[in-house]
């Protein structure tokens, strides 16, 4: 007698139009973010924004500190170090260079999601027009777009990066112990930091 041979189960299509669809929009976010954040960031490296040292506009370098804008000031301030210009418009660049590749994405937008909230604050509170404020808050909601579809990956981090397993109890004698040498061991550490303010200054901060 034969074995009546089980129907054999078929894939599951139902999500698949789900997923492409999902691919594509991602897709088309990490290309958008890439390309303007490119721009904005070697735009930055080559003096495309920011008032720099030595090159302030007439009117800004006459104009007495007290009656400046928010705008004049935050632009003179930002473009005073060519080093802190370099650190914002490189982190723009590699993170956004690091969207294009699916193994290195999601690092693309831890790279980019601080520096994108900082832009986007900064503006909020510094710029007299918001246009500018507007593009930068849609790369970071294209941003965050990138985390959602992806939220199994980013899930799946965080539980790496978090202990799964209580810690045993300790007894009392052994907690105030552990207590009593981290607390001289902050001693030690604020005496360091102290003796490093001290060597190269406190400063007008």
């Amino acid at each position: 007698m034969h074995k009546m041979e089980r129907p054999r189960e078929s894939p599951d299509t139902s999500s698949q139009p789900k997923r492409f669809r999902q691919k594509v929009i991602e897709l088309a976010a990490r290309w958008y973010v890439f390309w303007f954040l490119n721009v904005y960031g070697v735009g930055k490296i080559l003096g495309g924004q920011f008032y720099r040292r030595g090159r302030l506009p007439e009117d800004v370098a006459k104009m007495p500190l007290g009656e400046a804008n928010a705008f004049d000031l935050a632009w003179t301030f930002m473009g005073y170090s060519f080093a802190y210009i370099l650190f914002i418009g490189l982190a723009e660049v590699v993170g956004a260079w690091l969207l294009l590749w699916e193994r290195t994405k999601l690092f693309g937008v831890a790279v980019l999601l601080p520096v994108m909230l900082n832009i986007v604050v900064f503006d909020l509170i510094f710029l007299d027009a918001h246009g500018a404020t507007a593009s930068a808050t849609i790369y970071t909601l294209l941003l965050f777009l990138i985390l959602l579809y992806n939220r199994e990956s980013v899930v799946q981090a965080i539980r790496a990066l978090m202990p799964q397993v209580q810690p045993k109890q300790m007894p009392l004698k052994q907690k105030a112990k552990t207590a009593i040498v981290a607390l001289v061991l902050m001693g030690v550490l604020f005496a360091f930091d102290q003796m490093l303010v001290n060597f190269f200054g406190h400063g007008r901060g």
